[in-house]
């Protein structure tokens, strides 16, 4: 229009919308009186179409202002109801009513784009009856759109022109959009001035009013921290919709404002664990009382076994696979995890050694589980390398024969001509251990796909061959060079430094179960001595009974072996957790419940191995310098015992009466008779 004027109504005109034919109501923030409407779409059949020139007042009832366009009479909908009064409209045309909120909170640098947006849907609303093009359903402007298509419907299903297909989309859309208002609804409301995000379909996609904003939702904690049934119980008890974590597909929930809540979701993650344990396999109140003890360093393995009747091994193996939700994880049959673990204890007991037995894969096992736990290297792993690195403690010594590597090779035992002399005893634990789990009523990873069994496989053995002690030196070499690269550490590598120390790690433990395993790995030497001895063999270090110093042997198993072994260790999980502790800080998460920290710019690992291996030490030297004494003091006895034997057995030549003794000649008595 070239000549565009503002007419308002002249005093004592009224106008009343009950004169207005046809009203199709649209939201506007740019119009002003007299302008006309734009059409972004440029349907030329749309009323609001610019090819017509209309005229347009504003007036506002109950706070809310109105913009009235009249629209050409041959562009009017079929409304013949609707006829002229007071001589307003001789012809039955129609109005567009644009109605323009009153919301304080504009964003002037998107006003126009709403606006076009808005008017687009509008228009794609009244025309079309596709479904396609509508803004989702969990956005301000559905509801808005959604009345103008159900409007648009039922004009059509008076004339006949809607197709069953088109309205049973369409209803479907809207009941779809009446739930998510409902939802939306019965929230409190929060901020709503957030920008708003632009949807592939180009309708603009405000942030929801939901109860569970920024303030109130899950952190990111790894995947690992929090088992997937905990998180759920988080989600529906300390945020108020579960539906709308649902609702957004890929994003991980959030909950940065109760770190108790972890703490709760795990207490009553374990009781719940305990509780279906229970139910599964009947645990001793005795023994129930002590597992609650498997998080700590010096765990009393002795205790448990003697508690459950010899079996500390099965009741160990099921507490771990049930605190990391293994058993559910990878839908492990409780009767075959039963029979798995008992078979275990069979072997573990099959040459009745006194060190290499069942309570010692139970002690590994709870070690490696304190470690991943304590130091939270569990974080680092997947479920996957959680489950390998718990059955891998729980195997590594099964079928062991009492006897080193060594003792098979020199012996040509089937073992070492079966292997080939290479890593003997761990060969045939493995072996031995998968032929369990391929059997039908032992089967524990039936329900792992051909990647993830290939996976598993692969780490159970490298971890377990790591055991072999002949590999003890070029593991901490190889370990203290990756230490020193700034690439990552290798999972496998790392995990089987974590099961050998385990391996090795009763002089980190307290004095009293430290000492009983000494004697126990002792006698199981000197038994290997003993048939030495017998196959006149020579006798191994450490394996003769008579001439062993025993605390002298210690302080050297804890000089040069455990404790660089622990102090390697100690490094590399600080170069692993680290970098997990400073991401878990930049993204807002409960560090102070993820991490056991003082030093916030570092991560500091908790070592109470570090206080018992020098206390054990110390210990040695003391029983070392009393067994020196005695070992002095006894020589002494002997040495004046056979002194005095000595001085006995001397006695002086009797002359005979006759007269003095002859002298005998040497050359004489060579060559006598």
């Amino acid at each position: 229009m070239q000549n565009r004027e503002n007419r308002k109504l002249k005093p004592g005109m009224s106008m009343s919308l009950n004169n207005i034919p046809v009203v199709t109501v649209t939201e506007s923030e740019t119009l002003r009186p007299g302008e006309e409407v734009p059409d972004i779409r440029g349907c030329q059949s749309h009323p609001c179409s610019p090819r017509y020139k209309r005229r347009a007042f504003t007036t506002t009832i109950a706070g809310t202002k109105y913009i009235i366009v009249a629209n050409p009479p041959d562009r009017a909908k079929d409304d013949s109801s609707v006829g002229a009064k007071n001589g307003q409209l001789s012809r039955a045309g129609s109005l567009t009513v644009l109605r323009r909120t009153n919301s304080k909170s504009k964003l002037p640098s998107t006003s126009s784009s709403r606006t076009s947006s808005i008017a687009e849907s509008d228009s794609y609303a009244s025309v079309d009856l596709g479904t396609d093009k509508l803004p989702p359903i969990d956005t301000p402007e559905a509801s808005h759109v959604c009345s103008i298509r159900l409007r648009n419907i039922l004009r059509r299903i008076q004339n006949g022109e809607v197709s069953k297909e088109d309205l049973h989309k369409n209803l479907e859309y809207a009941a779809s959009v009446l739930e998510s208002v409902y939802i939306d609804e019965t929230s409190t409301s929060k901020d709503t001035t957030k920008n708003s995000v632009e949807t592939p379909t180009s309708f603009p996609k405000s942030p929801p009013e939901r109860l569970t904003d920024e303030d109130d939702e899950l952190s990111e904690v790894e995947p690992d921290a929090v088992p997937t049934e905990v998180r759920d119980w988080l989600a529906l008890t300390f945020t108020r919709s579960m539906s709308n974590v649902r609702r957004r597909g890929l994003e991980k929930p959030k909950f940065r404002s109760v770190a108790h809540a972890i703490r709760a979701g795990i207490m009553v993650d374990r009781i719940y664990r305990r509780l279906s344990s229970s139910a599964t396999l009947h645990i001793p109140p005795a023994v129930l009382q002590l597992l609650k003890g498997m998080d700590d360093w010096s765990f009393d393995v002795f205790s448990l076994n003697s508690a459950a009747d010899g079996h500390s091994l099965k009741y160990v193996g099921y507490e771990l696979l049930q605190k990391y939700d293994l058993v559910t994880k990878y839908k492990i049959n409780s009767s075959m995890l039963d029979s798995f673990l008992l078979q275990l204890e069979v072997g573990y007991s099959k040459y009745k050694n006194p060190y290499h037995n069942l309570v010692h894969g139970a002690d590994v096992a709870q070690t490696v589980h304190y470690i991943l736990s304590q130091s939270k290297l569990a974080h680092w792993l997947t479920d996957l390398e959680v489950f390998a690195t718990i059955i891998a403690a729980l195997i590594h010594d099964y079928e062991h024969t009492g006897t080193t590597n060594n003792f098979h090779i020199q012996t040509g035992s089937e073992f070492a001509v079966l292997y080939n002399d290479k890593a003997v005893l761990e060969n045939h634990h493995i072996c031995a251990s998968f032929r369990i789990m391929r059997s039908e009523e032992a089967n524990i990873l039936n329900h792992l796909s051909r990647e993830e069994y290939r996976e598993f496989r692969a780490l159970v053995i490298e971890m377990v061959m790591a055991t072999d002690m002949s590999f003890h030196f070029q593991q901490l070499k190889n370990m203290k060079n990756l230490l020193g690269m700034p690439e990552n550490i290798d999972k496998q590598k790392a995990l089987s430094l974590v099961l050998h120390c385990a391996d090795i790690s009763h002089p980190a433990k307290d004095w009293n179960l430290h000492r009983r395993w000494t004697s126990q790995l002792l006698e199981e030497f000197f038994k290997q001595g003993d048939r030495e001895q017998e196959l006149g063999l020579a006798i191994s270090p450490l394996c003769d009974r008579e001439k062993t110093l025993v605390a002298e042997s210690q302080i050297g198993f804890i000089d040069f072996i455990v404790d660089p072994s622990f102090a390697v260790m100690t490094e590399m999980l600080e170069k692993i957790l680290t970098p997990l502790q400073k991401a878990a800080r930049s993204e807002d998460a409960i560090s102070e419940e993820v991490f056991d920290k003082t030093d916030k710019s570092k991560y500091i690992l908790s070592t109470p191995w570090s206080d018992c291996l020098a206390d054990n030490k110390n210990k040695w030297k003391v029983q070392a310098a009393k067994d020196a004494e005695e070992r002095k003091q006894k020589e002494a006895e002997e040495l004046s015992k056979e002194t005095s034997n000595t001085n006995n057995n001397t006695t002086k030549p009797i002359a005979p009466p006759g007269g003095p003794t002859p002298a005998v000649s040497c050359s004489a008595g060579k060559g006598g008779n």
